[in-house]
């Protein structure tokens, strides 16, 4: 039987953290099923679910702490069960607009009032098409209860982006398509 550990790590960007993550789960047969890594401000950010054979999962996690002494900061979480998605589907939400203090509080406050939950989020700063200022750009795929339409989240938000002057998009069509998990043996 296999069990899921979620680690995150954390310290400054080199070359080699994800070959050294990836030895310790081939040295306890474990398979990395899902990641998201960046660099930011020179700082490696990193999360991976490893599915590991229940036997092998204490050790792993204890060769995965080893890699502090490198100066990287691990923390692990072992994954027992996960929250049924019968009742939820995904939508992708985008929203570019000149940056503000506070848009990523305002949205995610009004998705939890809707118990619509941040499955991914990604944001950036990029420069307009036209006039080359710079934008605040956030990409999301919500995890949303079946009982709220499309329609009822974007008049939920619509208030939030006037205020922010943002544009906003929802799309459950391309939030359906994206892909998801990709198990990578190593």
């Amino acid at each position: 039987m296999n069990i899921s550990l979620v680690i995150t790590v954390i310290g400054p960007d080199r070359p080699g953290i994800v070959r050294m993550l990836a030895d310790r789960g081939r040295a306890f047969d474990a398979n990395w099923a899902e990641s998201r890594m960046a660099s930011l401000s020179g700082q490696f950010a990193g999360i991976v679910r490893w599915d590991v054979p229940a036997e092998k999962a204490e050790a792993m996690a204890e060769a995965l702490r080893e890699l502090e002494a490198s100066g990287l900061r691990i923390v692990i979480a072992q994954v027992t069960s996960t929250r049924a998605a019968a009742d939820r589907r995904l939508i992708k939400l985008e929203l570019v607009g000149h940056d503000r203090p506070g848009i990523v509080d305002a949205v995610s406050r009004a998705l939890l009032d809707r118990d619509v939950s941040i499955e991914e989020l990604e944001t950036e700063f990029t420069s307009g098409a036209w006039s080359g200022e710079q934008l605040f750009k956030a990409v999301a795929l919500l995890s949303v209860p079946h009982t709220l339409t499309v329609d009822m989240l974007r008049s939920a938000l619509e208030g939030l982006a006037n205020e922010f002057m943002v544009d906003l998009t929802l799309d459950e069509e391309s939030a359906a398509d994206a892909p998801r998990t990709q198990g990578v043996g190593c």
